[in-house]
């Protein structure tokens, strides 16, 4: 997917000053989120990245602009997971392992949770709609592997699977050990709670039973 322009530096050398500027701005905005979330205070990320508010809006001039250029980067390289995942030998493997990925961007990046499914039903370019179709593009790749091999419900859709770690995160997300638990309850949703699930638990982690 080509960048969107709207969200990344133009194309054209930015000076050296604005340049700066720029990387001081994303590097104060992705502290402030880990920190406080999606809802950080702008004039709180200006402060930290030594900028004004107005220098802050020329490189971003919405919320959701500044969001998706700290999250951008991140998303690509989720993405880049699940290709090298992709090239493994056990599908049903690698697409758990992915969800796994997944889960941890979640919970490390707060607020990330409920952003990812926001403007899935807009129009615009969001950071919602923008992340949620490079993430569901990777994972329905995955997907259809691991159905291939036998190792996916045909019913189940990337949707339903990005829901499921989106909820999971959600409910986790302001636990001291957020990563640990969603890993858990992860595994949990892939493999049941019935006992013959114990089975698939001795197996690579999260393979998902027809």
């Amino acid at each position: 997917m080509p960048p969107d322009s709207r969200t990344t530096p133009p194309a054209r050398a930015m000076r050296a000053d604005a340049r700066r500027n720029y990387d001081r701005i994303l590097a104060a905005a992705a502290e402030a989120i880990a920190e406080h979330g999606a809802e950080a205070s702008l004039e709180e990320i200006a402060r930290r990245a030594g900028v004004g508010s107005a220098t802050l809006h020329r490189h971003f001039p919405s919320r959701q602009q500044l969001l998706e250029a700290v999250f951008r980067g991140k998303v690509e390289a989720l993405c880049a997971t699940a290709g090298d995942l992709a090239a493994g030998p056990d599908p049903g493997h690698a697409l758990a392992a992915w969800l796994g990925a997944v889960a941890r961007h979640i919970v490390s990046n707060r607020g990330l949770a409920a952003a990812l499914m926001r403007g899935a039903h807009d129009g615009d370019f969001t950071l919602g709609a923008t992340c949620h179709t490079m993430i569901t593009s990777a994972g329905a790749d995955l997907l259809a592997r691991a159905r291939e091999a036998n190792a996916a419900r045909r019913d189940v859709s990337i949707t339903d699977l990005l829901k499921l770690v989106n909820a999971i995160c959600l409910a986790v997300e302001r636990e001291p050990d957020s990563a640990t638990q969603a890993d858990r309850l992860l595994t949990l949703a892939l493999t049941g709670v019935h006992p013959a699930g114990e089975r698939a638990l001795t197996r690579p982690a999260g393979v998902i039973d027809p």
